[in-house]
C-alpha cells in the first residue's frame, strides 16, 4: 500500500502514526534507531506490506498492468489504492479527508527530527501540495507516477503507468473495494494483538 493507506491504517498513536509512513523509508533492523510505538509502527507497516503483496486480489490487479510496465506493477497499484480510498474516503472514515491529511502533516512537521533525511526532503512538498487529499484526483495520480518514474535509477515507463489506470478503472476499483475490506479486518485482528500485548506491559 502507498502513503495515504499506511497512515490511514496506522492511527493508534501519533508515534505509531510515524512508524506507519517510516516503513517506505528505512530498513532493515530498526531497533537501534527507533523504540516504542514508532518501531511498533514500522513492523506493522511491514506486516501489512507482506499481506497485500501476497494478497490474491492484489496480485489480479497487478496482472492488469500492460507488460511493458509490469516489473513495476507493485507499484502502481499501491498508488492506484491510495486513489481509491482517497475517492472512496467517507465509506471508512468520519473525518474528512482535507481534516486526516493535516493532522498528518502536523505529526510529521511536529516530529522532524525523528525522520530520516529521504523523507525530510519530500515533506515540505508533501504538505504544500497536499497529496494526501489529491490523490482522489486522476490527474494528482499522474503527477505522482512522474515524480515515482524520475527517482527511480534504472529506465522506467513508470510515468505512463496512467494508461493501466483508466483502461482498467471499474475492475481495479472493484479489486480495491474487495480487498480493503479483507485488509481492514486483517489490522484489526493486529490491533487487537498489540492492545494485549501493551496490557500485559501494563
Amino acid at each position: 500500500m502507498n502513503y495515504l493507506a499506511h497512515l490511514f491504517l496506522s492511527q493508534y498513536t501519533p508515534e505509531f502514526l510515524i512508524g506507519g509512513l517510516l516503513g517506505d523509508f528505512v530498513k532493515g533492523n530498526v531497533e537501534s534507531i527507533y523504540t516504542g510505538d514508532i518501531q511498533k509502527g514500522i513492523y506493522f507497516h511491514r506486516k501489512i506490506d507482506v499481506y497485500t503483496d501476497t494478497h490474491n486480489i492484489f496480485c489480479s490487479s497487478k496482472r492488469l498492468i500492460s507488460p511493458k510496465r509490469r516489473r513495476f506493477a507493485g507499484i502502481l497499484i499501491d498508488l492506484f489504492y491510495d486513489h481509491f480510498l482517497a475517492k472512496n474516503w467517507s465509506e471508512y472514515s468520519n473525518t474528512e479527508l482535507f481534516i486526516f491529511s493535516q493532522h498528518v502533516y502536523k505529526v510529521l512537521q511536529s516530529n522532524q527530527d525523528l525522520l530520516p533525511e529521504s523523507l525530510k526532503l519530500i515533506l515540505p512538498n508533501m504538505i504544500s501540495q497536499d497529496w494526501l487529499t489529491s490523490y482522489r484526483e486522476v490527474a494528482a495520480v499522474e503527477n505522482a507516477l512522474k515524480r515515482i518514474s524520475a527517482r527511480v535509477k534504472r529506465e522506467n515507463d513508470i510515468k505512463s503507468g496512467i494508461e493501466d489506470l483508466l483502461s482498467n478503472y471499474q475492475q481495479l476499483e472493484s479489486n480495491f473495494l474487495d480487498f480493503f475490506c479483507d485488509l481492514m479486518s486483517y489490522t484489526n485482528n493486529l490491533y487487537s494483538q498489540l492492545d494485549s500485548a501493551n496490557k500485559k506491559q501494563i
